[in-house]
Order: C-alpha cells, then sequence, then structure tokens
C-alpha cells in the first residue's frame, strides 16, 4: 500500500515545510514491517512513480482539505493526576501537593482497578488528543507503574514510564521508608518494566522505565546519589522537577544550602538521558550550564501559569543550545491536548516580548511564533526526548509517527469542527495560512486518523458521534 498527500513538519526551528503531492511507501506499506519510513518524495518524481508502478493496489489518497503531520511528544505528564485533572488550583504548589496529588497518587496505588480505569482513559485522550510520545511520572508503587506501562503498551503510545523515587514526605503513608529501599524498588521497576516488552520485536517495544526523582525536597542527598549511579551504570533516562517554584526553591535553599540545580549536578542527574520539568527560575548562565550537561526541559507554561509565578526563559534557553521540548504537565496543567500548550508557549512568550520592550531592555525578540511551537509539540520534543533517528520527521528511516488531520471538506469547502472557511477553498493548494489557521482552532474534531511506529492507533470512526 501507498499513501499520496500533503506532508505538513518541521525540520528545524522555526522551519516549516509543507510537501505537497507526496508519496509515502513500501511494497506492502507506506513503512517497513518495522513501521519506519522508506520512501518519500514528490508523486511525480522517477522514483515514486516506480514504486507506483510495482504496486498492485491503488496507493490511497489523502483527500484535498487534509494533511499528515507527526505526532505531538509530551515531555511531562503526571498519569495518576489525570484523576483530578482541572481541579484545585487555587493553592500554591507545595500545599497543592499535600491536599491534591499526594491523595490522588495514594488511592490509584491503592486500588489496582481504579489505576487501570484511570490510565486506560488517559492512554485514550492521548490518541484523540495527537500524542504519540509522552513522558510520564507515576506513582511510588511499582505494580501500580507497571499497569500504566501495560496500558499505554497496549493503547500503542510510546511511553516513558517513571515510578516516583521519594523517600521525604509531608504525608507519612506516602512515602519510601529509606534511601536504600527506595532504591531497591527503582531497580525492581526498572526490570519489570523492560521485561514487560521483552518478548516483542525490538520496534514494537514501546514503553521504557525511567528513574524519577520526584523532586529535591522529597529526596535525600543519599536517595539522589544512589538514582544519579544507577543512571550511570545502567543508561537509564532520568526526570524530575527543576527550579519550578518559589516555595520549592526557598525549601532547597534552606534544606541544603544550594539551589536545587547543584543538588542534581553534584548527584550527576544532569546528563543526556534526562529531561527536567520547568526551569522556570533558571537564568541564562544557568541555562548555559544545563544545555552543556545535554539536559533537556519540558517547557510548560500552563502550570508554570499557576505554580511558577515565573515565565521560563524560553527564547533564551533555545538560543544557547538546550534541548527544549514541551509538557501538559497534568495535572498542574488542566489540559492534556498539547495543541493548548502549543498556543499558551506561544502567548506566554509574547508577553514576555510585550515587557522587554516597555522595560526598553535591548536584545534578541522574546517571542516565539507558532512555527515554532510546532516544531517543539513534534521535532524538538522527539530531540528531547532522544527518539530515534529523524523522529518527529517524515523522512527516510524515520519511525511513522503520523496524525491525519482534515480541515475542510474537499466536496463542498465546509470548515471541520471550529474552522470556518468563507473563501472557495476546494482548489487552492494547502497554504502555511491554512496550517496556522488550524494551529489557533483546530481541536480532536480535526484528527482522522494517529499512527505510531507505522500502527494505526485511532481511526475515523473513533470521533463519530
Amino acid at each position: 500500500m501507498l499513501v499520496r498527500g500533503d506532508l505538513v513538519h518541521c525540520t528545524g526551528l522555526g522551519h516549516l515545510h509543507i510537501l505537497h503531492d507526496h508519496l509515502l511507501g513500501k511494497p506492502c506499506a507506506f513503512c517497513t514491517r518495522d513501521g519506519h519510513i522508506s520512501h518519500v518524495g514528490p508523486a511525480g518524481e522517477q522514483e515514486s512513480l516506480a514504486l507506483l508502478e510495482k504496486t498492485s493496489d491503488a496507493p490511497r489518497v489523502i483527500p484535498h482539505g487534509s494533511f499528515l503531520l507527526p505526532t505531538f511528544c509530551d515531555l511531562h505528564l503526571h498519569a495518576p493526576q489525570f484523576l483530578y485533572q482541572g481541579t484545585g488550583l487555587h493553592l500554591p504548589l507545595m500545599e497543592w501537593l499535600h491536599e491534591y496529588a499526594f491523595k490522588a497518587e495514594e488511592s490509584l496505588d491503592a486500588d489496582s482497578t481504579l489505576a487501570r480505569r484511570v490510565y486506560t482513559r488517559l492512554a485514550q485522550r492521548l490518541i484523540e488528543n495527537g500524542t504519540g510520545a509522552v513522558l510520564l511520572f507515576g506513582t511510588i508503587k511499582a505494580e501500580t507503574n507497571l499497569i500504566l506501562a501495560e496500558v499505554m503498551q497496549a493503547a500503542g503510545i510510546r511511553a516513558f514510564v517513571g515510578k516516583l523515587s521519594m523517600d521525604i514526605s509531608t504525608r507519612p503513608s506516602y512515602v519510601e521508608h529509606s534511601p536504600d529501599a527506595a532504591l531497591a524498588a527503582a531497580r525492581a521497576f526498572a526490570d519489570e518494566c523492560a521485561s514487560l516488552v521483552a518478548h516483542l520485536p525490538k520496534h514494537r517495544q514501546l514503553v521504557e522505565p525511567v528513574l524519577t526523582p520526584r523532586f529535591v525536597p522529597t529526596c535525600s542527598d543519599a536517595l539522589l546519589a544512589g538514582l544519579g549511579s544507577l543512571s550511570e551504570a545502567r543508561g537509564l533516562r532520568i526526570q524530575s522537577h527543576m527550579a519550578e517554584a518559589h516555595d520549592q526553591m526557598e525549601w532547597v535553599k534552606r534544606e541544603r544550602g544550594v539551589g536545587d540545580t547543584d543538588v542534581f549536578a553534584q548527584h550527576k542527574l544532569l546528563t543526556p538521558r534526562t529531561v527536567q520539568a520547568h526551569c522556570t527560575f533558571l537564568d541564562e548562565p544557568a541555562l548555559s550550564r544545563v544545555a552543556a550537561t545535554g539536559t533537556a526541559v519540558a517547557h510548560c507554561p500552563l502550570s508554570n501559569a499557576y505554580f511558577s509565578a515565573e515565565p521560563f526563559r524560553l527564547r533564551e534557553a533555545l538560543a544557547r543550545g538546550v534541548a527544549v521540548g514541551l509538557g501538559t504537565d497534568v495535572a498542574g496543567g488542566y489540559s492534556a491536548d498539547v495543541m493548548n500548550c502549543m498556543r499558551h508557549a506561544v502567548a506566554v512568550s509574547r508577553m514576555r516580548e510585550g515587557s522587554r520592550v516597555g522595560r526598553g531592555d535591548g536584545g534578541a525578540n522574546l517571542a516565539v511564533d507558532w512555527k515554532e511551537a510546532l516544531y517543539l509539540a513534534t521535532r524538538g520534543g522527539a530531540l528531547a526526548l532522544g527518539l530515534p533517528l529523524e523522529s518527529g520527521t517524515f523522512a527516510e528511516g524515520a519511525p511513522f509517527d503520523a496524525q491525519l488531520i482534515r480541515m475542510f471538506d474537499p466536496r463542498t469547502g465546509a470548515g471541520v469542527g471550529a474552522m470556518d472557511f468563507f473563501e472557495n477553498v476546494t482548489e487552492r493548494k494547502l497554504t502555511e495560512d491554512m496550517v496556522e489557521k488550524w494551529w489557533c482552532l483546530g481541536d480532536v474534531r480535526n484528527r482522522m486518523e494517529t499512527w505510531v511506529q507505522g500502527r494505526k492507533v485511532r481511526a475515523y470512526e473513533d470521533v463519530l458521534p
């Protein structure tokens, strides 16, 4: 089978490419048997024509008014907090954790049926929202995190699952009782999570364990040191929160005598395998330091507005070579939709630029535009996650992680979902203005199909009433 139609992807920051009338193909599908794209090219070029001649079946044609786009990457989401998504956002961070987050996480650890229900619905929402890869915080209990990994694998989502490590807590019933116990649990979970998919071909192993010290206030130095050594010895990924909120940073300086960036660095937890969420209070020298370690940042503009009281220095981070992707940060962010995350990232950056101009400061423009945000949600997120070569683009050798976006009916020109077109679009080629319109107004009603590693995980029938 071959697929022919318009492709949209970002190959670099701000570099949006519309590939009109292109062919994706291989002899039996549009990607190789291991889910990677084997051919991309204009449908009229010689190689594409030869491929069409060799194939007995007619190509599947993406209709006019629709296009393929790489799936989104969500670099920060608390899976158990999906239980109370959209509530409790009136409190400061440390109070919110005690009153909402810890209780919800503990309740899922105590009820495996509830955990499976919550995680199954979360997987459905992620697919609806076009998320093909996600970096997940879980809970303390290994078994609950294995349920999370099982659900994501079964759903066909590329998921990096973190069992929380925390030997300090304001909730005595929700804590690991020693650094040694926490480290033993982290090792065991990493082994069990890997075993969960070990029987599958490599390209079908979609879930992977992540070492997850919650953040410095909940982790002793002994635990952090042990996790750093474990990651170094076994090449395991790391995720945490860093420089997120006033009360959190004040606590760390008071208790540890240094900032949490120094604490993570001391324990070898800032590495090319690390993604740190938020980082809103990092100044430019600190961002350069983070870039030098290869650590990536999950930019979470919505939850930053609620809990950080400080916007992330996105433009400065990008200028210094920090790998940045976007994170919805459910439930500190109330939406699990990366499209909303993109929009918030642009809005916050424009306000930062307005403040810079108002102060009369010199220097570079701090605003990012919609194309840059789309890059962060796709290719940029893939790079920050260390996904396989060319991920987040349509290129030969890239995993086929894609979503089919429908903007309007090709026969009538009637817009889909919230999109309205008042000029005749049925004869027009796909333009940047059309893609921007979808970026601003589109929602789940525009997403017809989704694939991860070459397998369909969502079809049009799923969105019919």
